[in-house]
């Protein structure tokens, strides 16, 4: 570790540092909650077994947690990649259930109304906690590289960058902003207070507002007929 974020860098103050600002919990934590969402699901926008994906992603997430006991791997190279894999395959797996959701909710028929108009819910929520990890493992080269004082360029620019007077000395941004970033596009469609500034992020937040737009749009179009 000394190697890549140079001999300077103590590796002790960068576990302190990374505790203060991402506590490394907290992404696995989002992750865990989307995996008890996707048990909530109808069987009708499940891909096979109701316990197939939840029980993939279980064992990914598994594999995520052991993969660096030791707090100075905790937010290693490795484990970033492993959490972008991880990722990966919840958002595939949220991006199918979104497909047999809108199948059934435009085919209608004598499906359940309400258990789909619930399943809905759970996917758009399911897509705030996702798009959430997404942006805080993307920003300025992940939680490892902001913490090390050499971050890349910003790919979000949140309001107290631009007005440091307004926020504390050495203000980072922390896995609440960026819940709050991705909840504010899926709601508004659209980025609010936080800017996209980077191809990667604007293609990010574009997926999410798609994805949130679709799922309200239909839940609400079926919540009409059925309620």
């Amino acid at each position: 570790m000394r190697a890549r974020l140079g001999r300077d860098v103590d590796p002790k103050a960068l576990g302190r540092e990374l505790r203060r600002h991402d506590p490394f919990w907290a992404p696995q934590l989002l992750l865990a909650a989307t995996i008890l969402l996707d048990l909530s699901l109808t069987d009708q926008v499940t891909v096979g077994s109701r316990w197939l994906l939840p029980g993939l992603e279980g064992v990914a997430l598994l594999g995520l947690v052991i993969a660096s006991p030791h707090p100075r791997l905790r937010h290693s190279p490795l484990r970033r990649h492993l959490a972008l894999g991880l990722i990966g395959v919840v958002s595939a797996a949220n991006s199918a259930s979104l497909v047999l959701l809108c199948r059934e909710l435009i085919r209608g028929g004598p499906t359940n109304g309400r258990a789909l108009i619930g399943s809905g819910i759970v996917l758009w929520v399911t897509n705030v906690l996702l798009f959430a990890v997404w942006y805080w493992q993307l920003d300025r080269g992940g939680p490892l590289a902001r913490a090390s004082g050499e971050p890349d360029l910003p790919d979000f620019l949140f309001v107290q960058m631009g007005q440091p007077d307004y926020a504390p000395p050495g203000w980072e941004p922390g896995v609440i902003d960026y819940i709050y970033t991705s909840f504010t596009n899926a709601t508004a469609f659209s980025p609010t207070d936080t800017m996209p500034l980077t191809p990667t992020a604007k293609l990010l937040m574009t997926a999410q507002s798609l994805t949130a737009l679709v799922t309200i749009g239909l839940v609400v179009a079926r919540a009409v007929n059925v309620l």
